[in-house]
């Protein structure tokens, strides 16, 4: 977790200290999720790279931030909720989840702006996919929120179907939707510099975080009910 933490500071600071403005706007147009990419033709929107930025920008986008306090934001909470899951993941499982919640986002974020210009990037998805995540077992029984303490972070956690019936996990998703719901509302963060707020982006890497946690979690499933 130290060192994604480190990355994304690196890589703001080798933009905003080093890039000139040209240069951070080519970075931007071979590393950002512009959905645009995929949906109009070259003739129309071009864009410089080819086939490759189609591919591992759904990714790359994660890595870039449009401000310090945008980073610092994201990196609060990403440690608050990441560090868990990275510890209970392990290095390899985590990076591929981060991988994972990245594309979601950017997934979500194409189907609502499939001809969109407008560059996506920040870490918001896998930070949201990670607050998911870190839920599912936190408020399993034996969890830090269910009263345990013996496990840690790698004690048993329910199976999807029962955590969708516990109500602490059920509050939690009722409360992260509505705040998101202020995004999509045009209520900005701190970062965010008036820009609007994909908030379709954080939903779809929450949901991936939620939905394929078991897919990603080393640790044996407590017994259905």
């Amino acid at each position: 977790m130290v060192g994604v933490s480190l990355t994304l500071i690196a890589i703001h600071a080798v933009r905003v200290l080093v890039l000139s403005t040209g240069a951070d706007v080519e970075v931007l147009t071979y590393f950002a999720f512009i959905p645009a990419r995929y949906t109009l033709p070259d003739t129309l929107f071009y864009l410089p790279g080819g086939f490759g930025p189609k591919v591992w920008s759904v990714v790359s986008y994660a890595l870039l931030h449009a401000n310090w306090m945008h980073v610092g934001v994201n990196l609060v909470w990403f440690l608050a909720f990441g560090t868990p899951v990275a510890r209970r993941f392990g290095t390899l499982r985590f990076l591929l989840f981060c991988a994972v919640t990245a594309a979601a986002g950017a997934g979500a974020h194409y189907l609502s702006h499939p001809d969109g210009i407008m560059p996506l990037i920040g870490a918001s998805a896998t930070v949201s996919g990670a607050m998911a995540a870190a839920m599912r077992f936190a408020v399993s029984p034996g969890g830090i929120l269910a009263g345990g303490r013996g496990a840690g972070d790698h004690h048993p956690a329910e199976s999807l179907l029962d955590s969708l019936k516990n109500p602490q996990l059920l509050i939690f998703i009722a409360i992260w939707f509505a705040l998101n719901l202020l995004f999509g509302l045009g209520i900005s963060v701190p970062g965010a510099d008036g820009a609007e707020v994909a908030w379709q982006a954080h939903v779809g890497g929450f949901l991936a975080g939620l939905l394929l946690f078991g897919l990603f979690d080393p640790v044996p499933r407590l017994p259905v009910t």
